[in-house]
């Protein structure tokens, strides 16, 4: 016997109403999907829930899924429903309670704070922000005080994993070194394309950051590279526990979708690749008063 789907099993105009209500994004509306009712309810509760504390910005392949795993095992950090909510760049025009339903209640935040006396924060982790021009606009608009962090990455092995992921997924036929040749010609088009295929331009860091401290103060960012938070995990940690003003803790630590590439990038595309990122490197390392020695 066929199972109906909660659609068919619902009167037309409760199913009609589940469809159409703008908090129930999680629900493709061709009838078919199953619904889980307590995602229903943290939807229809969004204005009874908090804004985060935190957001993790970016960058795309820079270690973004492992620093929020790690922030999550923190005793007063409380995770989002979703890692990548995408609010800010992709549902901005859902409105704010649409968002919060990815957080967790006042009515937690109050316990823990007042009856427990404990620390409570809560924070998401979407790496597209950085790369949208609009999102920090949006964000400030909504979140003026939040905390922002960026990983970023030498920019050279962030193009080459992200050429790896789109040839995982099947969105990339081409050779890394036909994609890289073809890369402008193709996300002149924006939309899906300059998702999909920015590979150099999503390694020009200092010209996003430029954009994102147009809106918020250099106070307001934590700036990690992945390789210095691979090499000594618990003091960036601690950095970061710092940054958030909660108490350092101690972790084992474990890299997160660590990529696996059929074939090494070629010496030759590395060198053009390093040659091209030079100038924007050297504009990063001034902007933060950091050296990575991403040249080396």
């Amino acid at each position: 016997m066929k199972a109906l789907s909660i659609y068919e099993k619902t009167p037309k105009f409760a199913s009609d109403w589940i469809k159409d209500h703008p908090n129930l994004w999680m629900y493709p509306k061709d009838g078919k999907s199953k619904i889980n009712f307590g995602d229903i309810c943290r939807a229809l509760t969004g204005t009874f829930r908090i804004n985060p504390d935190f957001i993790i910005i970016g960058v795309q392949k820079g270690g973004t899924t492992s620093l929020s795993n790690y922030l999550i095992q923190h005793p007063s950090i409380h995770p989002a429903l979703h890692k990548e909510i995408h609010f800010f760049d992709r549902h901005f025009e859902r409105g704010l309670n649409w968002y919060k339903a990815n957080f967790p209640t006042q009515f937690q935040k109050y316990i823990f704070k007042n009856l427990q006396n404990k620390e409570f924060l809560t924070g998401e982790a979407t790496p597209d922000y950085i790369f949208h021009e609009l999102v920090p606009n949006h964000i400030r608009k909504v979140l003026p005080n939040v905390k922002l962090v960026v990983t970023l990455r030498n920019p050279v092995d962030r193009a080459y994993s992200h050429y790896n992921m789109r040839v995982s997924t099947g969105d990339e036929k081409l050779s890394f070194e036909q994609a890289l040749t073809k890369e402008n010609e193709r996300i002149i088009k924006g939309g899906h394309d300059l998702v999909l295929f920015s590979y150099r331009k999503r390694g020009l860091y200092a010209e996003q950051l430029l954009n994102w401290m147009n809106y918020f103060p250099k106070e307001q960012f934590f700036i990690v590279e992945i390789n210095e938070l691979e090499k000594n995990p618990q003091v960036v940690y601690n950095e970061i526990c710092n940054f958030l003003n909660i108490k350092n803790i101690k972790l084992n630590f474990k890299k997160h979708h660590v990529g696996k590439y059929k074939e090494k990038m070629k010496s030759e595309t590395r060198k053009s690749l390093l040659e091209f990122f030079k100038p924007h490197n050297e504009k990063l390392y001034k902007l933060l008063g950091r050296n990575f020695m991403w040249e080396n």
